[in-house]
């Protein structure tokens, strides 16, 4: 078997192995990744939270300030408006959450629980509940629902714009759930692809001690480290995403028509 078919043939385990399996006790390895990112979130934190100072020395304290005033300008100020601050800790806990499981799927050995469509639906409907709630809490049941459609709008227009209206509102937890899932297994596949077929054409190239079967390996790596650094930008770009998107819905719902 050459390395073409050897790789055509790995390739299904590959899909494979990104299947939920239980690892242990009844955990699958995307809730046991999950679970070890929700504690990694927590020491960064509250570890930065320690060493605040008024004149911060720290790197690492630095680093974390950076990103929250990121969060909190770019997607809460920036988003929503007057009254985000009461919001920033659920947007800054959403956005650190993704943003370091997407690092860690990009150590060899380690699972993305965003690559997991349950999880990422279990984040998408965490965030259009919390939109609705402060929506309903904003305007009241009924005038939240009336809200859905733009006001001065002629009545005969009314139950159309609202019917459509209401569809994309229930639409952006599935739009949500499906991008950052879609983004990050794709990824992810990929690059167990381009890692396959490197071992692979040198494992061939050893076999048969042919030096030239290996040459193809040299490509299948540089490609391997493109599309790692482009990953690297993804996994940082799908949380931005994610919490801008969730900050934006927020003050929709929030927002005085």
């Amino acid at each position: 078997m050459n390395a073409l078919e050897t790789l055509a043939a790995d390739v299904p385990n590959l899909k494979q192995s990104f299947d939920p399996t239980i690892v242990f006790g009844g955990l699958t390895q995307y809730t046991l990744w999950m679970i070890i990112i929700f504690a990694i979130v927590c020491i960064v934190v509250l570890t930065a939270a320690r060493k605040v100072t008024l004149v911060p020395t720290s790197k690492f304290v630095n680093m974390v300030e950076y990103g929250y005033e990121f969060v909190r300008q770019d997607m809460g100020e920036n988003a929503i408006g007057r009254g985000y601050e009461k919001h920033m800790s659920f947007l800054a806990t959403l956005f650190f959450f993704i943003l370091i499981a997407n690092f860690i799927g990009l150590i060899p050995g380690c699972k993305t629980p965003t690559g997991s469509l349950s999880v990422t639906w279990a984040l998408a409907a965490i965030s259009f509940v919390y939109f609705n709630y402060y929506g309903i809490k904003t305007h009241g049941g009924w005038g939240y629902i009336k809200s859905i459609a733009p006001s001065g709008l002629p009545i005969a227009l009314v139950p159309i714009i609202w019917f459509f209206e209401m569809l994309s509102l229930l639409l952006r937890v599935l739009t949500l759930a499906v991008r950052l899932y879609g983004n990050m297994f794709a990824g992810h596949m990929v690059l167990g692809i381009f890692a396959l077929a490197t071992s692979v054409f040198i494992g061939t190239a050893i076999q048969n001690m042919d030096l030239v079967v290996s040459l193809p390996s040299i490509g299948w790596f540089a490609l391997l480290l493109c599309m790692y650094a482009l990953e690297t930008l993804f996994a940082f770009i799908q949380a931005y995403v994610f919490t801008i998107l969730s900050a934006v819905y927020i003050g929709l719902a929030s927002a005085e028509h």
